[in-house]
């Protein structure tokens, strides 16, 4: 009983929105004392620390027992074979127990913004390409002046995967179109990993461009969470963690997430989304998303208050 409310809970948190990976990860440190073994030999091969300075904006740390608030950026990276890749997908989550609440910013990823560490503004999913997680856990840092705690990143081309690791997953599709080779009808549809792939890439048919794109992935992240939280059979998640080792990094240790879940669990009961929202533009024959100062501001008031800083 105690083990079925535990996996109710996880279930409802993560159907919420695109902050699907850190929220799997958490959710399968809920669920899985049973499969123990291969959890932690999963959460070893996703864990990636990162080489970087102590933060300005965060001189003295965090403690997760102590419940202090905290951010992660979720990064979703088109990474293919020798190619580093940019984020295409980037959100920002911040979390306040006090509050019981959770906060999540999806940034447009042609904001344009300074890159730190290049010296020039550019688009911001290019700070991964120049300079990976560090480079973009700095940008985002510097654009939201927030600390960023954390890091998550999956690889968008080996998200096919982790599909396939849950038996394929059913979304509701809002819009018919082709992409791929793949044929996408409107309403209730099954999708396998390479059609789920082909399904949240495309965007220039998409009349809401990289918005519609973005429901789309959060969309197959559900749908991948609703098959995960329903399997009777512990089999399957040996190919389930398999897949998320192969295709998800994280500075998070294993006893950072459990403190994460056995600490911060009221927070799931509010979760806000945000959009920061900018105007199109082009310079120098580059599309840009610009946002305005007081845009801005009232993005950065908003978190930094979430975070009691």
């Amino acid at each position: 009983m105690r083990a079925d409310k535990k996996r109710k809970k996880g279930k409802n948190w993560l159907k919420i929105t695109g902050i699907i990976v850190l929220l799997l990860v958490i959710g399968a440190g809920v669920y899985a004392y049973s499969i123990f073994h291969s959890l932690t030999n999963a959460v070893d091969t996703m864990h990636q620390p990162i080489e970087r300075e102590k933060s300005e904006k965060r001189p003295e740390g965090i403690t997760l027992n102590q419940q202090d608030p905290f951010s992660v950026l979720l990064l979703g990276v088109d990474e293919r074979k020798g190619d580093r890749g940019r984020s295409d997908t980037m959100i920002v989550l911040t979390v306040n127990p006090s509050q019981n609440s959770i906060k999540m910013l999806s940034i447009p990823r042609d904001t344009r913004t300074e890159i730190v560490g290049r010296g020039k503004e550019d688009k911001i999913n290019h700070a991964y390409a120049f300079g990976g997680e560090e480079m973009s856990m700095n940008t985002v840092e510097h654009l939201l002046d927030i600390p960023i705690d954390y890091y998550v990143r999956v690889n968008m081309e080996g998200f096919k995967d982790i599909v396939d690791a849950v038996g394929g997953i059913q979304v509701n599709n809002k819009l018919e179109f082709s992409n791929d080779g793949h044929r996408f009808t409107t309403g209730p549809i099954n999708l396998n990993g390479n059609q789920a792939l082909s399904f949240v890439r495309m965007r220039y048919d998409d009349p809401r461009g990289d918005f519609g794109r973005q429901e789309r992935q959060r969309q197959v992240i559900s749908g991948v969470i609703d098959r995960g939280a329903s399997f009777s059979s512990l089999t399957k998640f040996g190919d389930i963690f398999a897949a998320l080792g192969k295709n998800v990094r994280t500075n998070l240790t294993f006893d950072e997430m459990y403190d994460i879940q056995k600490n911060y669990k009221g927070a799931i009961g509010s979760i806000d989304q945000l959009q920061m929202t900018g105007q199109g533009t082009k310079i120098g024959g580059v599309y840009y998303q610009i946002v305005s100062d007081d845009e801005l501001q009232k993005v950065q008031d908003e978190l930094k208050s979430h975070l009691e800083i």
